[in-house]
């Protein structure tokens, strides 16, 4: 969840850190946002996603398998 208006920027990093996909880059309202991510073009191994908000800056790993 977002808990205040911020620029937000949500992408999608393979595993030698290029960026395969960019899922959101605006300014967003306070609230609970959810997306899909259409991997099709992408091999099946680990992928990493880099959440933005404002001040706020997470990485997370997630594994594609097919």
């Amino acid at each position: 969840a977002i808990p205040r208006a911020a620029k937000v920027h949500l992408s999608v990093y393979d595993i030698l850190g290029r960026e395969v996909a960019v899922l959101v880059n605006e300014a967003m309202q306070p609230g609970q946002y959810e997306y899909e991510f259409d991997a099709r073009e992408l091999s099946s191994g680990i992928y990493f996603y880099r959440l933005e908000a404002g001040s706020f800056k997470q990485v997370r790993k997630m594994l594609l398998a097919r």
